[in-house]
């Protein structure tokens, strides 16, 4: 099994942070204070502090997209993706990249997304049917 991941990062306002992680992407608040707040992003755990977000630019090239860089996000069961990209989908979320399967037929195939959330930070989530052919090459 593995353990969770913890990721802190600057974001310009809490309330639309709170709005956007619980509200949209489901995730459940942790701790706060002031000038940050705790997330569990589907098990793993968001620190985001009030501050300048850092900077990305679509340099990377994957597959036949232009993707944020840098960037961070989750791997999720497809079926969790599936209903996750319908929520989305439903609340005219503006995607970076719309929910898509990339490399089809392929090692590794897997379904993508990619969007910012309110102060600018990219976040792409994937969905694989095999969780174990996340590393296939």
């Amino acid at each position: 099994m593995l353990t969770p991941f913890h990721l802190a990062f600057n974001v310009t306002d809490l309330g639309e942070a709170r709005k956007f992680y619980c509200d949209l992407l489901g995730c459940e608040e942790g701790r706060s204070t002031e000038s940050w707040i705790d997330f569990n992003f589907f098990g793993h755990q968001l620190s985001l502090h009030l501050g300048q977000p850092f900077e990305s630019k679509a340099t990377g090239h994957v597959g036949e997209h232009m993707v944020p860089m840098p960037h961070f996000g989750v791997i999720l069961q497809m079926p969790e993706w599936q209903s996750l990209a319908e929520k989305l989908t439903s609340a005219k979320l503006d995607f970076v990249i719309s929910p898509t399967v990339r490399f089809e037929g392929e090692p590794g195939e897997q379904a993508t997304m990619f969007f910012f959330d309110p102060s600018g930070n990219p976040i792409e989530i994937k969905g694989f049917s095999n969780i174990n052919a996340v590393f296939s090459s």
